[in-house]
């Protein structure tokens, strides 16, 4: 299992082919690749994350424990990023290892809805007229975490 929360940017296809490297064992690896996307309207400039280091770190260990606990996996992955990041650049990765795709899959996806709605993470967006306000939870973020 390995988790991160940097600053530093990262090559999604070099951390997949490290991830995978030798798992003979496992059938499946599912990733997703999170980029930071303009909002349209509102002409995204800037995401600013913040978090508490260490905080961050146990709880995303946390809930990466539950998914081996609650899935057949062979391995987990987290990577997310914080402080300042434009549109277009990665901002978090999931990668999870299992002998069968349903396990990968499954896994993959409670830990993709436990990161948007209850990661400790603070988001900003800073729009190109100036305005920075906080990301506010979303509804359906919620429902979909309530599904576990």
């Amino acid at each position: 299992m390995r988790i991160q929360v940097q600053e530093d940017i990262f090559d999604p296809g070099a951390v997949l082919t490290d991830f995978s490297a030798g798992r003979t064992d496992m059938g499946a690896v599912v990733t997703f690749t999170g980029v930071v996307r303009d909002t349209g309207d509102r002409q995204l400039q800037a995401m600013e994350i913040e978090h508490y280091p260490g905080m961050t770190e146990a709880a995303l260990t946390s809930i990466a424990e539950r998914a081996v606990e609650r899935w057949s996996l062979g391995d987990v992955l987290v990577i997310h990023r914080h402080g300042h990041l434009v549109p277009g650049e990665v901002i978090m990765m999931v990668a999870t290892a299992a002998r069968h795709r349903r396990d990968a899959f499954e896994a993959a996806d409670f830990l993709m809805d436990y990161l948007k709605s209850r990661a400790p993470f603070w988001k900003r967006e800073v729009t190109s007229d100036g305005d920075a306000s906080w990301v506010e939870a979303k509804d359906d973020d919620e429902a979909a975490l309530e599904r576990w």
